[in-house]
C-alpha cells in the first residue's frame, strides 16, 4: 500500500526510500515484530477464555507434556495477522508472486484453523481427516503453482550447476504444488516442542531472504550463475515479515510456552516457505535449508512404514524429536540442538549460491 502511494507521488524526498527492497525488507521486519509484541497479551487472553481446555495433549506422547495442559492452540492466527499486515502496508502489490505466496499462507493457515478448531471442539488430538486436508492443500497449491508457472517457466534448477535446468513442462505445476504441500506438512510435524518449529522457520526465512534477493538482481543471478527471476526479489519483504512474525511469537512460545502456534501456524509458516523456494526455483536448495523439517517428516513416513509391515518401531517415538526425548533428553537440551542444526544447514544451503 505505501508502495504504491509512494510511486504516485513520484517517490519525493525522504519517501524516496520506500523505492529500495532493502529499507522495506527491514520495515517489514519491524512491521510484523512491533504488531505481534502488541496484539500477542491480549490475543493469548482471548485464546483462553475461547478454549478452555487448550490443545488437547497427546496421551502417548512424554510424560512431561501432560504438564502443559491447558495451554491455548491457534496462536498462528497472531502470526499471520502480525504478517499480513506487513505485507500489505510494505509489499508493491502489483507483483504476481506476492499474492500467490499470500494465497498459500492464507490458504494453509485456513486449513490448519480448521483443524485446530476440530481438536478443541472435540478435544481430541485427531482433526479433521487427512485425506480432506490434504485434498485442500494441494488445491490451494496448484492454483499458485500455475500462477508461478506462467511467470517464471516450468524448469528445475539444479544447484552446484551453471543455471542448468530440467524442464518439467505440464508436469511442473504437480511438483510445484508437492513441494509446497511436503513442506508445509514438515514444518507442521515439526511443531511439537516449545518454540521447536518457530526458530527454523525464521533461520530458513532469512536465508530465502537472502536468495530471492540475488534472484530477483539480474547482475547477482550472472555473477552467481543461479536463475535470474524478474520481481522476485520483493519476496525479500514477505521473508522479512515472516522473520518478525515468528520473533514475536517466540516471545511468546518459549519455554514455557505460553500459546502454541497449532497447525494454523505450522502449516502456513511452511507452505509459504515452499512458496518462495517455488518462485526463486530453488526447490532442491529448500530441502538443504529445510533439512530439519525433512528430517521430522522422513522419521515419521519410516516409522509408519516399518510399524506396519514389523510391528517393530525404528524410533522410541515419531517425529524424531519425540525420540530425543524419550532418550532423556531435557525439552530444551532438544530445541536448543535442533536450532544449531537449522542454522547449520542453512548455512549450507546459503553456500550453494557460489558452489559450482
Amino acid at each position: 500500500m505505501l508502495y504504491w502511494i509512494a510511486e504516485q507521488l513520484g517517490f519525493p524526498g525522504v519517501i524516496n526510500l520506500i523505492r529500495y527492497l532493502s529499507f522495506r525488507t527491514g520495515a517489514s521486519v519491524a512491521t510484523a515484530l512491533f504488531v505481534g509484541l502488541i496484539i500477542g497479551p491480549k490475543f493469548i487472553g482471548w485464546l483462553r477464555v475461547r478454549q478452555g481446555k487448550g490443545q488437547p495433549i497427546r496421551a502417548d506422547g512424554p510424560q512431561t507434556h501432560l504438564a502443559k495442559r491447558g495451554t491455548p492452540t491457534m496462536g498462528g492466527l497472531m502470526i499471520l495477522t502480525s504478517i499480513s499486515l506487513s505485507i500489505l502496508l510494505w509489499m508493491d502489490l502489483s507483483n504476481p508472486f506476492v499474492w500467490a505466496c499470500l494465497f498459500v499462507t492464507l490458504g494453509f493457515g485456513a486449513i490448519g484453523f480448521l483443524d485446530d478448531y476440530d481438536k478443541v471442539r472435540k478435544a481430541s488430538t485427531a482433526g479433521i481427516s487427512g485425506r480432506m486436508r490434504l485434498a485442500l492443500e494441494f488445491l490451494i497449491a496448484g492454483i499458485a503453482a500455475v500462477i508461478i508457472m506462467r511467470q517464471n517457466g516450468s524448469g528445475l534448477f539444479l544447484p552446484f550447476t551453471n543455471r542448468m535446468y530440467i524442464e518439467l513442462w505440464y508436469f511442473y505445476p504437480l511438483f510445484a504444488a508437492f513441494t509446497i504441500v511436503a513442506f508445509g506438512n514438515a514444518v507442521n510435524l515439526t511443531d511439537g516442542l516449545d518454540g521447536l518449529a518457530t526458530m527454523p522457520v525464521i533461520i530458513a526465512a532469512v536465508a530465502f531472504m537472502i536468495i530471492v534477493y540475488l534472484c530477483g538482481n539480474v547482475k547477482f543471478a550472472e555473477y552467481l550463475g543461479i536463475p535470474h527471476v524478474p520481481r522476485a526479489g520483493e519476496l525479500a519483504i514477505f521473508c522479512g515479515a515472516v522473520v518478525g512474525g515468528g520473533l514475536a511469537f517466540l516471545w511468546f512460545n518459549a519455554p514455557p510456552a505460553a500459546v502454541f502456534m497449532g497447525d494454523t501456524g505450522s502449516l502456513a509458516l511452511g507452505g509459504a516457505l515452499g512458496t518462495i523456494a517455488v518462485v526463486a526455483h530453488h526447490e532442491i536448495v529448500l530441502g538443504i535449508i529445510g533439512g530439519l523439517f525433512v528430517v521430522e517428516a522422513l522419521s515419521v513416513i519410516i516409522q509408519v512404514f516399518f510399524y506396519k509391515r514389523t510391528g517393530k518401531r525404528v524410533f522410541k517415538m515419531a517425529p524424531i524429536h519425540h525420540h530425543f526425548e524419550q532418550l532423556g533428553w531435557s525439552e530444551p537440551t532438544v530445541v536448543i540442538r535442533f536450532w544449531i542444526i537449522a542454522l547449520v544447514l542453512a548455512l549450507a544451503g546459503l553456500s550453494t549460491l557460489k558452489l559450482r
